[in-house]
């Protein structure tokens, strides 16, 4: 069940990370255009910066999910790495625990900041909006939570594998399912039961 999830999860995470990487490849489009623009005919991307604070998000927050899936973040690993079998998964199993507990905090807060912008009775929704072209701001502000809300989904899982390898695993060497792993340990991540 663990290892079903975690395939459904990952399809999700790939999406985000797909649209993060689209949102790279517009923005430069749009740098390209705006500049080519404003050399060629005197005339930039009315609000070229009001689009870029709308994108942001997407290149920011939505890949951190896949990342941490991939074990790609940024760690010290000094003293994991010297560990193994359960001290190894205890120690992350607390690690994971106290990432979750942050990632939530960030979703209620990032939530909240969310709900103050959005106004269903104003025009467009918005209670606020850009400087320059008056973009409603609320778009780029569910993302944040949307994205730290699938970031929760991985650290769950993960949450859920490490435990569960502390309990049921008796092989030190396995690679517990659902925790991050480089990709060519996919073949070996998990173990018998």
């Amino acid at each position: 069940m663990l290892r079903r999830f975690d395939r459904l999860l990952l399809i999700i995470e790939r999406a985000f990370a797909l649209l993060s990487g689209a949102a790279v490849a517009t923005l430069v489009l749009l740098a390209v255009i705006s500049v080519g623009g404003r050399k060629l005919f005197n005339a930039p991307i009315p609000g070229y910066v009001d689009w870029i604070e709308q994108v942001m998000p997407l290149i920011a927050f939505f890949g951190l999910a896949y990342t941490q899936r991939n074990n790609g973040h940024i760690r010290m690993d000094m003293l994991t790495r010297k560990l193994k079998g359960r001290t190894l998964w205890l120690l992350e199993t607390f690690n994971t625990f106290v990432m979750l507990s942050l990632t939530l905090l960030l979703v209620w807060g990032t939530g909240a900041h969310f709900l103050r912008s959005i106004d269903v009775t104003a025009p467009l929704w918005s209670r606020d909006s850009s400087i320059d072209i008056a973009l409603p701001l609320w778009p780029a502000k569910l993302l944040v939570p949307l994205a730290f809300s699938v970031l929760a989904l991985r650290l769950l899982l993960q949450l859920w594998g490490f435990a569960h390898a502390c309990i049921f695993c008796k092989d030190p060497h396995a690679i517990p399912i659902a925790t991050p792993h480089d990709d060519e340990d996919d073949k070996n991540a998990g173990f018998a039961h």
